[in-house]
């Protein structure tokens, strides 16, 4: 962004308006501490405005014409591509982010705006039903067809600060859904900057709001018998509080993950065992690890671990960290040091209970060095939780179902990469490990934005990916036609 405008203040989008609140807040760089802009909150009166828009307008939007509504869609794809640089200037900036996967991120929203172009232009086509295949359904035919449950409200996290916004907004419009976004605290005006694209195009008014409110007046919005849907990304602990704390709301979560890599004894040859290596580094740093499908642990058949170990070790070594505006690193910071600082010591926890330290391990402010340990106990917190950060942990077993099981031993299950070239091992993987989604030949932390997206146990509930979320925030109403010639 330009040096002029850092520091200037931005506004929020109140039902589709800028508008301002009488307080702000620092949005700080966790790279160097500068200040990157200054964000208006809203006031109480100015949230329950929004949702009373939202509210009010929820039929008409339903009934907006699908061309209305994927032509706002395709808008804001287009834009975004016309403004990547900037946007991923503003990630990295705010975010910590390396430049070039803020590129990347960028890259992502578009797909994903675009993809719910074209699912809101076929989306609910009505599905026919025969209803004659009994004598008291003679003359009768269903037609069942989705309509919106109402406005959703989304929470988005910080680790993807534009994409994982564009994932609430884009299906909840593609649906004829009104939504009130709430992007992260330490991360919001990527999320506001969708507004700017909305803005420009011919929604209703009401039909969109981006409010950057503070987490403590979260739990009132969260009971608004008002918003009967919640789309949330972000911790265990704060997701299924959400959750039970209304019961009778629609809720998708999509939480946490600890991700495994498992190589399998048949993924042996130089070539297979760099390639495994190399994403494993990749992925279990890029973000700062700070993905919920990052690679966290390994799990290497007792076959290709010792050929396995020293490339992953040499691969993790070769990524580059410091500056996340420089074009070459890999590994910036995190999103503060107080997440660096958790990070350090859940690392120093394990050491102590006997985990061995092979690369790594240190902190500097809010940077932690991508760092891998083996032999690390199965009840030490860097086993049993989500570490959010550049930390990698191997370890040897014996045979597939060995390594299956230590896979399902976690009790998250987002996602599970599996190296192997074993067709069959593949469709094992596939019914074994529970898991939301399995990646053969590669690591857990491949997504595709249009894919099924969530996980099982304690990953979260429901889907994202457009088509799917859209399947989330509406339900069926069968239309039955009595007296028909059929």
């Amino acid at each position: 962004m330009p040096q002029s405008n850092v520091a200037a203040t931005t506004a929020f989008w109140l039902a589709g308006r800028q508008a301002t609140g009488e307080d702000t807040f620092d949005v700080t760089s966790p790279w160097d501490g500068r200040l990157v802009g200054k964000v208006s909150v809203p006031s109480d009166a100015q949230v329950e405005e929004a949702v009373a828009a939202a509210h009010a307008v929820r039929e008409d939007f339903a009934a907006t014409p699908a061309h209305v509504r994927a032509a706002a869609l395709d808008h804001v794809s287009r834009r975004l591509v016309e403004r990547t640089e900037e946007i991923a200037q503003l990630i990295s900036a705010e975010n910590g982010k390396p430049i070039k996967w803020a590129r990347g991120e960028v890259g992502r929203a578009v797909s994903v705006f675009r993809f719910a172009a074209e699912e809101a232009r076929r989306f609910n086509g009505g599905e026919a039903q025969r209803l004659d295949t009994d004598a008291g359904g003679q003359g009768r035919l269903a037609l069942t067809r989705r309509f919106p449950k109402g406005v959703v409200l989304g929470i988005a996290p910080f680790n993807f600060p534009l994409n994982l916004c564009a994932h609430k907004i884009a299906p909840a419009i593609a649906a004829g859904a009104p939504i009130i976004l709430k992007p992260a605290p330490a991360t919001p005006l990527s999320g506001l900057i969708i507004g700017d694209l909305l803005a420009e195009t011919d929604l209703p008014a009401g039909s969109w709001s981006i409010l950057p409110v503070a987490n403590d007046k979260m739990p009132a919005l969260v009971q608004d018998e008002r918003l009967p849907v919640i789309s949330f990304t972000g911790s265990e602990k704060v997701g299924y509080a959400i959750m039970d704390s209304v019961p009778r709301k629609h809720c998708t979560l999509e939480l946490g993950g600890n991700g495994a890599a498992v190589v399998l004894g048949d993924f042996a040859s130089d070539a297979d065992l760099d390639w495994a290596a190399t994403r494993i580094a990749t992925f279990s740093n890029y973000q700062g690890g700070q993905s919920c499908i990052s690679v966290q642990r390994v799990i290497a058949d007792a076959s290709v671990y010792d050929r396995l170990l020293p490339r992953i070790v040499a691969a993790v070594e070769a990524q580059v960290t410091g500056d996340p505006g420089d074009d070459k690193t890999d590994v910036g910071p995190l999103v503060s040091e107080d997440a660096a600082k958790r990070v350090e010591s859940w690392v120093k926890e394990a050491v102590e209970s006997g985990a061995t330290l092979l690369t790594g391990g240190d902190r500097d402010g809010a940077s932690y060095a991508p760092t891998v340990l083996t032999d690390v106990p199965a009840d030490v917190t860097l086993s049993c939780e989500e570490v959010f950060g550049p930390v990698l942990t191997v370890q040897k077993t014996d045979g597939e179902a060995e390594a299956f099981a230590a896979a399902n031993s976690s009790k998250y299950g987002l996602q599970t990469g599996v190296f192997t070239h074993d067709l069959q091992a593949a469709f094992r993987a596939h019914r074994a490990l529970e898991v939301g989604g399995v990646v053969i030949g590669d690591v857990p932390s491949y997504r595709a934005d249009q894919m099924p997206y969530g996980g099982a146990k304690q990953s979260g509930v429901g889907r994202e990916g457009v088509k799917f979320a859209m399947d989330d925030y509406t339900y069926e109403r069968v239309l039955v036609l009595t007296g028909l010639a059929l």
